[in-house]
């Protein structure tokens, strides 16, 4: 299985691209997470949050590997602890399918895409800037695979 992270969004700042690097080395080979970062789509006077959400969409579509299962990272997904998310992490590897994590833009996901997405998950009851979801995403991914691992970062 490779877990694709799917984020709108341009540069993040230093620090955050300091951290995503940081738990990304972390992980050993033979566990595959990859982050793919799709342009954000440019704000202009009379375009709406809904066309550019769509059009946002339309490029996580594009980058999303074929036949990945699609997981919606969004405020009104499903509450989960880490250890639910272990489960979760093991109930993906053992289908065999890749995994595409998908953040959106400013304005969220698409609504159409979050339909399609197989799962919708909430990070946090709290609104977290674009960079820091990257980076708790990537921890918390992190974290999970410790757990599986029997690695002692993670202690419940």
């Amino acid at each position: 299985m490779k877990c694709h992270v799917l984020a709108v969004g341009q540069r993040l700042p230093a620090w955050a691209e300091t951290a995503c690097a940081d738990y990304l080395k972390r992980f050993p080979p033979e566990v595959r997470v990859l982050v793919h970062t799709v342009k954000a789509e440019p704000r202009a006077p009379g375009r709406s949050a809904a066309a550019i959400m769509a059009a946002e969409a339309q490029r996580l579509r594009h980058a999303c590997p074929k036949g990945a299962r699609l997981v919606a990272l969004d405020e009104r997904g499903q509450r989960c602890t880490t250890d639910q998310l272990a489960q979760r992490w093991a109930h993906w590897q053992q289908s065999g399918q890749d995994v595409a994590l998908l953040i959106g833009g400013a304005d969220g996901l698409d609504p159409g895409l979050r339909a399609q997405a197989h799962e919708q998950l909430r990070l946090s009851d709290l609104t977290l800037p674009h960079a820091l979801v990257r980076v708790l995403l990537l921890e918390q991914l992190y974290r999970v695979w410790s757990i599986h691992a029997g690695h002692p970062y993670h202690r419940a």
